[in-house]
């Protein structure tokens, strides 16, 4: 928790960006479960950790939370069903860029933009983590920063609390997507950050493709929703580089 101190966020970006580089065995000991709120969060903000893990021989587990339906809601040459199933087919490419298998990807398929933070439906997701927890023997928890501006990404968070606080031999880390692009002036409940930086300059190619590969969320597929998703430049600017962030919550 915060303990009621608030912090500038461009304090806290610069504070990211000095943390110290650490090895993957000690940033992520074992097997890690990687929590992402929607198709393309796992390359944004872990592919150079899911990549360096590949190469390492502890491949990750990779949930990715809701269906990611709610980028294009307006088009009508891609109904729901149809943009599910390309979104999922774009996390499977993506994460075949960084070296994972398919059989390291699930989709829990809960509804993009109303992913749940309590109640009966969250439990259900908490208890699937759980069980992929405990099938593929994972030390350790990524999820989402808790100041990343979507409730999808609060509920990820939500729901990787809820599953290190029940068991609490798993380690919980957060890292970064949206959070980046808040406007420094902003004020926000946390302390000064801990935790690591992890180098991956030399998945740097594969970030890029595993990226690339959500080709629906770079307008390049989908043409009937004016206001559809596209992934900003600013955010690619912020998240694609020589190292990714892992906090201690």
């Amino acid at each position: 928790m915060a303990g009621g101190r608030c912090m500038k966020v461009g304090d806290i970006l610069a504070a990211f960006d000095r943390l110290p580089f650490g090895a993957l065995e000690a940033i992520a000991p074992g097997t890690a479960l990687v929590v992402a709120p929607h198709p393309d969060d796992e390359s944004l903000g872990c592919g150079g950790f899911i990549a360096e893990a590949v190469r390492q021989g502890r491949p990750p587990v990779v949930v990715i939370v809701t269906d990611g339906a709610g980028s294009h809601p307006a088009s009508k040459a891609w109904p729901r069903e149809r943009l599910v199933a390309r979104r999922r087919q774009e996390a499977r490419e993506a994460v075949a860029e960084l070296g994972l298998a398919e059989d390291r990807i699930v989709f829990l398929g809960l509804q993009d933009t109303a992913a749940p933070t309590e109640g009966a439906d969250f439990e259900k997701a908490v208890d699937a983590l759980k069980t992929l927890a405990d099938r593929f023997d994972c030390d350790t928890v990524l999820a989402p920063w808790r100041h990343d501006p979507h409730g999808d990404h609060e509920a990820a968070w939500f729901m990787a609390c809820a599953l290190t606080h029940r068991y609490p031999a798993r380690r919980l880390l957060a890292y970064p997507v949206w959070g980046l692009t808040l406007p420094p002036e902003q004020e926000i409940e946390e302390r000064p950050p801990h935790g690591w930086r992890l180098d991956m300059r030399q998945h740097m190619a594969a970030k890029h493709r595993a990226v690339a590969a959500h080709v629906s969320q770079r307008g390049l597929l989908i043409d009937d929703d004016p206001d559809g998703f596209i992934l900003p430049v600013r955010l690619l600017e912020r998240i694609i580089r020589p190292f990714e962030v892992f906090i201690e919550p």
